[in-house]
């Protein structure tokens, strides 16, 4: 049987993610057999693994860091919110269905045993693993069949590091009122505490320190900086609420065309550091103005979304930009709302039946239970458009594409490591500003942090 700790939090985005990775990284280097593992995740980002299967971005990055290839194993429940009260559920990385809250209560006994039938082959695989919890284990009205958090480590004998975001305020007293949330039980798996993401000087924490020691009985085993050159894509969409624009006035912008459900926002993560590129994030409310560059991301549920965008005039916005020679990519769902229908008779996301596109290409929609998600290298040198055009089907769009990998070689465009998924997107949409392409394109995609961009790059003239 395997060593190992699970990093729990008091709330989402106190840095459990970056912790675990750390630690993968550290026992690596020690020469130990280490693999990171989340029982369930929430996002909407998600990353196609070597089988075609989905699991959670950041234990992709842990993996990463351990230098072991990313499995479902390391995340077996995954939800994806498709309603506010609804999500659809991924087990062992394949869809499962789609389900209410309610529903989900009920099927936790399922996702338990998923949860442990993994979690029994990453024990006969490596000699310590290192678990993250998922938002905070004080969230007592989620408790009753939780494999998320405590009901994990209890069942799994885990002992267990509580991490708290200074840099939020209030840590201290989000440290002991999680003790007091929680069964004794529970709180005697806690040994010590972790304060994450600090400025400043550590010595002015210690009357802090000795002060919640003497009431908790637990220990602070360290404090961990604020870091400011490490990077892993956000899951929960919570940054995004604060960016509104990033770059300058006379750059070339890039308005994305932001619904209630995007998915893999995460897309876009390399324009926030692109010289020469302003990014704007436009909501349901907002205008879009005039835009070099019009994307439409991904949605969970993509009828919904489109008819937010219309009845919020994005819809509207978005034809006059193209009207007006504006390049408009389609990421994922957004490539089916440049299409002329979108149809879901079967309800698979939602209780809609229909939708009209934007109506830019000749391509209709039909929702299916069933997808086929691939992870694609490029086989090519070639850059410029060529090659043949083909029917394809993907979720049930018919329409004709041109497939062209995009140079790995190309100097301009392309660097190594860390910076490869970045250099990637960069030549996917400076390509038709060039004139290389038409109007209208798209571009799905899947990246990582240090490995090379995988992409389907599909052309589809006006």
């Amino acid at each position: 049987m395997a060593k190992s700790v699970m990093i729990q939090g008091t709330g989402s985005d106190v840095g459990k993610s970056i912790i675990v990775a750390g630690l993968c990284r550290i026992l690596n280097q020690d020469g130990v057999r280490v693999a990171p593992f989340k029982p369930q995740n929430m996002a909407l980002n998600s990353f196609i693994t070597a089988e075609g299967c989905e699991m959670g971005r950041a234990q992709v990055v842990q993996a990463e860091a351990a230098r072991i290839a990313p499995h479902v194993d390391m995340n077996p429940v995954l939800l994806k919110p498709t309603t506010d009260i609804g999500a659809q559920v991924i087990l062992q990385g394949k869809v499962h269905s789609n389900m209410k809250a309610t529903e989900y209560h009920a099927f936790k006994k399922i996702a338990r045993d998923t949860v442990f039938d993994s979690w029994q082959k990453l024990n006969e695989r490596y000699d310590v693993i290192l678990v993250e919890g998922a938002g905070s284990p004080a969230e007592i009205n989620l408790r009753e069949g939780d494999v998320a958090n405590m009901g994990f480590a209890l069942e799994a004998k885990v002992p267990v590091i509580l991490v708290g975001d200074i840099n939020k305020g209030g840590v201290f007293a989000s440290l002991v009122g999680t003790l007091e949330l929680i069964a004794r039980e529970e709180a005697a798996l806690i040994k010590g505490f972790i304060i994450n993401k600090f400025r400043g000087d550590p010595t002015l924490l210690d009357p802090a320190y000795r002060e919640i020691t003497a009431r908790t009985a637990k220990p602070f085993l360290g404090t961990v900086g604020w870091l400011h050159d490490i990077f892993i894509q956000e899951e929960d969409g919570l940054h995004l609420d604060a960016i509104r624009s990033v770059g300058g006035a006379s750059s070339v912008r890039v308005a994305v065309v932001v619904a209630k459900r995007m998915s893999n926002f995460t897309d876009f993560d390399p324009f926030l550091s692109e010289p020469g590129v302003r990014l704007d994030f436009v909501r349901p409310g907002e205008t879009l103005g005039k835009a070099d560059i019009v994307i439409i991301p991904g949605s969970k549920n993509t009828i919904d979304d489109m008819l937010t965008l219309r009845d919020a005039g994005l819809a509207a916005e978005v034809l006059e930009n193209h009207r007006r020679g504006a390049t408009v990519v389609g990421i994922c769902g957004g490539y089916q709302m440049l299409g002329k229908k979108l149809l879901d008779p079967d309800g698979v996301e939602g209780n809609v039946p229909q939708a009209e596109g934007l109506g830019l290409i000749d391509a209709v929609t039909v929702m299916e239970s069933e997808r086929s998600p691939h992870n694609r290298r490029p086989s090519s040198v070639a850059a410029r458009l060529s090659g043949m055009a083909t029917e394809a089907f993907w979720r049930g769009t018919r329409y004709t594409w041109v497939e062209r990998p995009l140079a790995k070689e190309s100097p301009r465009y392309w660097s190594s490591g860390e910076r490869a998924a970045a250099s990637g997107i960069r030549m996917a949409l400076f390509l038709p500003m060039a004139g290389c392409l038409a109007p209208i394109c798209t571009v799905s995609l899947t990246t990582t942090i240090s490995a090379p961009l995988y992409w389907r790059f599909t052309v589809v003239r006006r």
